[in-house]
């Protein structure tokens, strides 16, 4: 992963949220809340929340007297998730380093993490710090997606800006968001952080979208795949239609949909 990887800022955050999120976070954000909620915690860390898919689908999930403290490393997504979010007196904004994390050992019932850990430069330190930070058998949770292939749209963007840049072609995406994929890679950064009792679920939704041109601006301009683009000569709306029409040639120029997959990870301290 290239530090520019982690950079989500300017435009990125509002569109990261006004496309990818609906593209192919909500249903994964919708499962998360799921299984937190089903762990009946009072305390909850949130890390990397990105712009808020996650913690506006559990928040109202929560009892009365939960805490839930959500966190990123990004300040800019971080503003923007909090933006979004109605008040609510049980949720504390903190910035933090997902492996250096600011908080006392053993402060929560339930750590989670929803397609964040692909960033950390140390997955392993990173999982640790969730380990520290749980209380005595607390719940560590994330989700990662799987490789490029079994998720179409991001498969087929990559594909067509490979033919545009043949000589450079962008690979955020397959290098970092579909790049740690290998779930026996997985299992064993979990249990080297000192995690027992690992299960992974992987698991496979619809990807939707109202346009092949919704799809093309998620993946072009609402990630760090439009820094890779503007540093090849700035070609970010010529590389936007390339994305467009090559998912429109495949899947159709109306709504379209197709398979995402990514793996869900449950861990006891």
């Amino acid at each position: 992963m290239l530090e520019t990887d982690k950079v989500f800022a300017g435009s990125v955050p509002e569109n990261y949220d006004r496309y990818m999120v609906p593209l192919i976070f909500e249903a994964y954000a919708a499962d998360m809340a799921r299984r937190v909620v089903a762990l009946s915690p009072s305390a909850v860390l949130e890390v990397a929340a990105g712009t808020g898919a996650v913690t506006r689908a559990l928040a109202p999930k929560l009892p009365p007297g939960a805490s839930y403290v959500v966190t990123d490393l990004s300040q800019p997504m971080l503003d923007y998730a909090a933006s979004q979010q109605p008040a609510d007196t049980r949720i504390t904004w903190r910035q933090a380093d997902a492996l250096a994390l600011p908080f006392e050992d053993a402060s929560f019932d339930v750590v989670f993490c929803q397609f964040g850990a692909m960033f950390f430069p140390d997955r392993v330190a990173g999982y640790r710090e969730a380990r520290r930070v749980l209380k005595p058998d607390g719940r560590f949770l994330f989700s990662v997606w799987d490789r490029i292939e079994e998720n179409v749209f991001a498969d087929d963007v990559m594909k067509a800006l490979a033919q545009m840049f043949p000589d450079d072609p962008p690979r955020f995406m397959a290098r970092t968001p579909h790049g740690y994929y290998d779930t026996t890679l997985i299992r064993g950064d979990v249990e080297a952080a000192g995690f027992s009792r690992v299960s992974i679920e992987t698991k496979a939704e619809q990807s939707r979208a109202p346009s092949p041109r919704f799809a093309a601006i998620a993946y072009c301009q609402g990630t760090p795949v439009r820094d890779e683009i503007e540093a090849r000569a700035g070609k970010l709306e010529a590389a936007t239609d390339r994305a467009e029409a090559a998912l429109a040639g495949r899947h159709g120029r109306g709504a379209i949909a197709a398979k995402i997959q990514a793996h869900v990870i449950v861990a006891a301290a």
